[in-house]
Parts: C-alpha cells; structure tokens; sequence
C-alpha cells in the first residue's frame, strides 16, 4: 500500500493513500462471492448464478462495498504507523475504485500539533486577599435590614416618596392618531387628530403604588406626594416623545385617583432581637460572626475562580497554532446547547427570542477557541505527569450526580454510558486535578 501525507497546515492534513490492485480484486472476488451466494437473478436458483452474471448485475453495490471494507483499514494502518490521532472521523475523498486498477482516495483529518506548556513555575497568578473588612460586613448587614424591612399603616399624614400606596384608579387615555391622518376642518378651525381620537377608559381597584418605583409614570408620584387617605385628585401625565413605551409616547394621560390606604416603610434596628428573627441566632454578634464567615468564604472561592481562569488563560497562550476546527465547532455548541438550556430552566422559549443565532454563535469563536487552547494544553500536562482518574472516582462523580438530579445512579451511569458520557467525565475530572496540579507548581503574587 502507497501512502502520501501532505501537510496542509499545522492542523489540517491529507492522507494519499493507493491500494494495490492485487488487494482489490482479491476484495472484489470475496464480496461477489458473498452476493452469489444470496442473489436473487431470474432464470436461475438461488446460490446457482454465474459469478460473470453477478460482477454485472451488481457492479455497482460490489464496488461500494469493497470500498467501505478497505478504505477504513487502509487509513487505521496508515495513521497508526505514522503514530498520528485524528481528532475526528477522516473525511475521505476521491474515491477511485475499479477491478484491475488500484483503489485509489484521499482522507482529509485534522490533528493536535505537539504542545510544549513550558516550565509549571513560569504561570503567575495574582492571589487576591480572602480578607474582609468590617464595612463590608456592615454592608451585608444593612441589606439583609433592608430586605427585612415591612410596611406600616400610615394614618396621620400624607404620602410621601418611598411610601406604598393602595388606591382606586381610573386612566383615560387618547391613543394617537395614524401619522397620515388628515386634519379635519370643523367652523373653519382646523381639528388636531388626537381631539378626534376616540378616548381609552379602564379602571383598576385596590392598586399598590411604590412611591418612587422606576416603572411608575413620568410626573405621576408628585401629584401623589402629600395627598392623605380617603382624598381624591385628578391629573395629566405628559409622556416624552421618546417614552420607552411606542404606544404612550407623546400621548397626554388623565388620571383619577382614590386613596385608600398608606403604609410607610420601616426598616428593623439592627439589634439582638433582629438577629433572632433572621434565624438560629443567639444575638447580633452571632450573627455578624456568621455574616464574616459567609464573605469570606465567598471572597476564597472568587479568588479561586479568578485564579484558576488565569491559570487556563496563561496555558491557553502557549497554545500557539489555530485550534482544529472540528474541537473549535464542538465547542461552540456545548456553548450553544449550554445556553439554550439556561433560556429553558428559565421558561423561555429559545424560538421566540429576539437573537439572531448565526451573529450570536459566531460570537462565541474567540472564547471558544481560547478555552480548547486551555483543554489541549491541560491535556499534554495531564500525559506527562501521568495524570489519571481512577473508577472510584468516577464512580463517585457519578453519584454526586445522581443526588443533585434526583435519580438512582444506576440510571445515571446507564445513560452516560448510552451518550459516551463516561468519557467526557473523565476527561473532565483528569483535568479537573491538573488544573490543581498546575495551582500547586504557580508562581503565586499576593495582591491587594
């Protein structure tokens, strides 16, 4: 067997390869044979026809079938003297196949060129301080004071901003006319369209108006400000030109309102019986103890993640060549899938969102090719280091899993085993604990 590889670029390469024609016809009998044996030819018994009569009537499916039988053997023998791994199926090509002549193809593949991650020492991470200071508890403490904080009636005065409101509302509003609409002369005078518009009525009961709300109208909470229970206004809201909302925008709104009820809101004293109402807390300083372990165990896994996407970024750059376009495509749609998959948790249906997914997943290429730069060159650390993952631990792996998903792990590792998953877990754990190798051997900077 002859064979030719051409390097096209440091990913891409061609594989020649011409089967001699003794092999072939060899190949051509052993399949005619096979059809002899159950073709179904009139005029003749089954397992009865001419073995000439067959290489005719069937020469087309006798040739494919050779083909399919020698090429894959052929390219498994080529690249395994060669010592070569493609990182995906070969695509094969020019396909010449004809009894006495050799068969001839190309098998185009993409391949990971030699990697050198260079000396572990040499990756320099910034390890950012797990240290936390007394304002940021104080910090943490206000919120959960605000997130505690209730509303009480309010019957001695009038509203005023951060209040909430319950009231009656009327809204009447004139929508706009068309913009070709034409001006109507009534008495000589002409009639502005939205005069002529036909007026909008609805009316809502027992309304609840946070006084200052970003949603609220534009003018609307100052004709509120002051007015006390059980009092009564009219008024007109003039939206802008350019409101957010098309239909509004431009358009003059009258308002009726009755207010029913005000509630003000009280933020609780940060004291011992608050912190018992939070929880199992004995009294405010066991609750600011806990707060301060919670940051900083916050601040530790931050400073891990942070330093743990430097590592990969920093690995990732002495990946020099253009990653294969088959790991780049691969990816790109773990990206996608992954994506689609949060819209859905959501409830979001991803086929009636407004995103163009060709401009959106060609988006994703750099960070895509960044992150399998980081996953090749995990790799090549994880062969030389002799980095592996044992059955224990993926067996562990996979019951974690099946907690977090509610299932027995038998049907978890079924499954897995069913989409090649298995495989995937390992890798991911093999460079789960090089990457904490890698931690170890870095050359770690204190910052501030």
């Amino acid at each position: 067997m002859k064979t030719e590889f051409i390097d096209v670029s440091d990913t891409q390469k061609n594989l020649v390869v011409e089967i001699p024609s003794t092999i072939v016809d060899a190949e051509i009998d052993k399949v005619a044979r096979d059809y002899s044996r159950a073709a179904r030819v009139p005029g003749f018994r089954p397992g009865k026809v001419p073995a000439k009569v067959v290489r005719q009537r069937f020469r087309d499916q006798i040739l494919h079938d050779v083909a399919h039988g020698l090429i894959p053997r052929a390219v498994d023998e080529a690249l395994r003297e060669r010592g070569v791994e493609p990182v995906d199926t070969p695509d094969i090509r020019d396909v010449v196949v004809e009894e006495g002549q050799p068969l001839k193809f190309t098998a185009t593949f993409e391949t990971v060129p030699p990697i050198e991650p260079g000396d572990y020492a040499s990756i320099t991470l910034n390890q950012k301080s797990t240290t936390v200071s007394e304002a940021a508890v104080d910090e943490a403490l206000t919120g959960l004071r605000e997130r505690a904080a209730r509303f009480e009636p309010v019957a001695v005065r009038g509203i005023q901003h951060g209040d909430s409101v319950v009231l009656d509302l009327v809204r009447t509003a004139i929508p706009k006319p068309a913009a070709d609409e034409p001006l109507v002369v009534i008495a000589g005078e002409p009639t502005p369209p939205t005069l002529r518009a036909e007026p909008q009525t609805d009316k809502h009961d027992d309304v609840t108006v946070e006084i200052g709300a970003t949603a609220n109208p534009p003018g609307f909470d100052e004709q509120l400000v002051g007015l006390q229970e059980a009092q009564e206004k009219t008024f007109d809201v003039r939206y802008p030109d350019d409101y957010a909302i098309e239909e509004l925008a431009g358009t003059t709104v009258s308002y009726s309102v009755n207010i029913k009820a005000i509630r003000t809101r009280v933020v609780p004293a940060l004291d011992d019986e608050f912190a018992k109402d939070l929880g199992d807390f004995e009294n405010l300083a066991a609750l600011r103890a806990r707060v301060l372990a919670d940051l900083e165990h916050e601040a530790k896994h931050e400073s891990e993640r942070d330093a743990r996407g430097e590592l990969l970024k920093q690995l990732a750059s002495r990946v020099t060549f253009d990653v294969p376009t088959a790991l780049l495509d691969r990816e790109i749609d773990r990206r996608m899938e992954d994506f689609v998959r949060r819209l859905m948790d959501q409830q979001i249906d991803p086929m009636k969102v407004n995103i163009n997914w060709e401009e959106f997943r060609e988006k994703q290429r750099d960070a895509a090719a960044e992150a399998v730069r980081g996953a090749l060159a995990l790799d090549e650390v994880a062969r030389r280091e002799r980095i592996a993952v044992s059955d224990a631990e993926v067996n562990a792996e996979v019951e974690r899993y099946a907690e977090r998903s509610g299932r027995g792990a038998a049907a978890v590792r079924a499954r897995l085993e069913k989409e090649g998953g298995i495989a995937r877990l390992y890798s991911g754990l093999r460079r789960e604990k090089t990457v904490e190798f890698l931690l170890a051997k870095a050359t770690k900077i204190q910052a501030g």
